[in-house]
């Protein structure tokens, strides 16, 4: 029989049947562990383990019985130990193991004296501008006297009576956004202004305890750079990635267009400070000049013009600098740094969109644009340089039919089903797939909608592999009404996966609020089902601001109970009408609000 299992399985993914599921009822397989993996690692302090077996008789983890849905799934949770943890899990006669591995991320502190383990700051070489504080820290045996060498001075590590570990972004899925106050661990840390310009080596960390001295260079070199001579960059990558600090882990700022040029006021490892404030990874830059003047431009006057679809605002300059975005209902605000006001004249026509036009020099370094628009929805941008030309696209609103109530004829809407090919996504207690469930979801609303008249595209049509740059750019080219990303959540380790169900969205620029917020509560209010919040979130899909973009999480795949209901196939076509009418009538409700 094992011979003809993959054409069975083939078979049944065909027919949109759960392979799992069927052969369990079948009497050809009995317990299946869908998560976590056997050798799985991580630093929470829980686990849950889920999966599905027939409905008769028990399952049991550890000898203990655990609690199942009316299908037979199930998704406990277990607390973990630092180091490996076993977990036997049994139905009837099939028995499966687990192993978890609990690993510490806090750096252990050494048993005599010396310094933990990668716990030296900072870890790459650095550059900081003349008379900016640095500070450096390390974690060494708490009884120590600590202190760092750097060009010929001793700047002294002092101990930390206490310090502040702050949760990971994820905890807001698990309600555990909480930080963590950790006591005397070892901690310690000083700081010193030099003001002397250059290359003052590698800090060299040192620890002394009842007569004994312990050394340890750190992992970089620290230089001081001159402000009157700083190295100017150009913006290479088609919209280069600004944050608010050196790595990923900071928040993003507004994207720099191609071609911006600025100069470094800072360095760490390969991320570069601008003289704005934002960092930029090296790679998405090249060189101009070293020892140059920091790029500065003069504005004078600026012109609006209507294209298809769009208001272009142009700002000439005499080089491209940096850019900042905010918007509000009704207001989209540009901030154009390094930049002196010589503007006496402005033309902007009475405008489709535009109410009015307010600015004023708010530094001697910035320049601030207000437009007041005249709806409060707004339906995307775009920022690019044509030269040393600022222009600003701010789109129209679509125009939609009147012919009948909820008819979108004339309304462009992108699908993205989420994953796909390798990415599988979640995985249901019973192995189905959420890239498989997106996809049927994104199918059957995509015909809701053509029903209602609008223009469907979707990301991908089938199985296949589509990357998240791919889908991204799929939204600035066919620059869509609104975007709509599909998924299933899943929970973070650490989670509740029994009692934390519904659905839930997202969206990143305010444009996009108004359109996840409508949604979340009509999905919930019509289907009854249960609210998991409306969350801003830094994600690939909510990112773009050519359109309106929001991310729907559906329900938890990993739920036992709310799993039923997601792989029904009649909820699911419930679903897409009801998500389907509501596009509709948040359509026609902003567009009577533009009119």
């Amino acid at each position: 029989m094992k011979s003809y299992l993959p054409l069975i399985f083939a078979w049944l993914v065909a027919l949109e049947i759960s392979p799992v599921a069927e052969l369990a009822a079948r009497g050809e397989a009995s317990l299946f562990i869908s998560y976590p993996p056997d050798n799985h690692q991580t630093n929470s302090e829980t686990i849950f383990i889920i999966g599905n077996a027939p409905t008769q008789g028990e399952v049991y983890v550890n000898g203990q019985s655990i609690k199942r849905s009316r299908t037979g799934n199930f998704a406990p949770t277990f607390p973990l130990t630092i180091g490996k943890n076993n977990f036997i899990i049994r139905y009837q006669n099939s028995e499966i193991q687990l192993n978890v591995n609990r690993i510490n991320n806090i750096p252990d502190i050494p048993p005599g004296l010396g310094f933990a383990k990668d716990s030296l700051v900072p870890k790459s070489a650095i550059s900081r501008l003349s008379g900016e504080q640095i500070c450096f820290n390390a974690i060494a045996t708490p009884e120590a006297q600590v202190s760092v060498k750097l060009a010929n001075k001793t700047i002294p590590l002092l101990p930390q009576l206490q310090t502040v570990k702050l949760p990971p972004n994820s905890a807001v899925l698990t309600d555990s956004n909480r930080p963590i106050i950790m006591q005397n661990n070892g901690q310690f840390e000083g700081c010193t202004t030099p003001r002397e310009i250059g290359k003052l080596g590698t800090p060299i960390f040192q620890a002394k305890l009842s007569g004994k001295t312990v050394t340890q260079a750190g992992l970089g070199t620290v230089e001081i750079l001159d402000p009157e001579r700083l190295t100017t960059i150009e913006v290479t990558a088609n919209s280069g990635v600004a944050r608010t600090g050196p790595g990923t882990e900071y928040s993003r700022l507004t994207p720099l267009p191609q071609g911006t040029k600025a100069s470094i006021t800072g360095r760490e490892g390969d991320w570069l400070r601008l003289d704005y404030g934002g960092w930029i990874k090296q790679n998405e830059t090249q060189v101009l000049l070293s020892a140059a003047p920091s790029p500065h431009s003069n504005i004078r006057s600026i012109i609006s013009r209507q294209v298809q679809g769009a208001t272009e605002i142009i700002f000439p300059l005499e080089v491209p600098i940096p850019v900042t975005v905010n918007q509000s209902p009704g207001k989209f605000t540009l901030i154009l740094h390094n930049v002196t006001a010589q503007t006496d004249t402005i033309r902007l026509d009475d405008d489709p969109l535009i109410q009015q036009l307010n600015w004023q020099q708010v530094t001697p370094k910035q320049v601030q644009y207000d437009f007041y628009l005249k709806s409060q929805q707004q339906w995307g941008y775009d920022l690019k340089y044509e030269g040393t030309r600022l222009i600003l696209s701010l789109r129209h609103p679509p125009k939609l039919s009147r012919k009948a109530r909820q008819n979108l004829q004339g309304i462009t809407i992108l699908l993205d089903p989420g994953h796909g090919g390798s990415e599988t996504g979640a995985r249901g207690p019973n192995g189905d797939l959420e890239k498989d469930i997106n996809l049927a979801i994104a199918q059957l609303l995509k015909q809701e909608l053509l029903q209602r008249g609008a223009t469907i595209y979707l990301t991908r049509e089938s199985d296949q592999d589509v990357s998240l740059p791919e889908r991204v750019e799929a939204i600035a080219k066919l620059k869509p009404a609104v975007s709509i990303s599909l998924h299933y959540n899943a929970l973070p380790d650490g989670g509740d996966a029994i009692n934390t169900k519904g659905i839930s969205a997202f969206w990143y620029h305010p444009q996009a609020h108004e359109l996840a917020v409508f949604l979340q509560n009509y999905l919930v209010k019509k289907l009854r089902r249960p609210d998991a919040g409306v969350f801003w979130n830094n994600l690939a899909l909510t990112r773009p601001q050519i359109a309106p973009s929001i991310l729907l999480e559906l329900g938890f795949l990993i739920n036992p109970d709310e799993f039923e209901w997601i792989a029904d196939p009649q909820e699911q076509r419930k679903l897409a009408r009801t998500l389907a009418a509501g596009i509709s009538e948040w359509f026609d409700q902003v567009l009577v609000k533009v009119k």
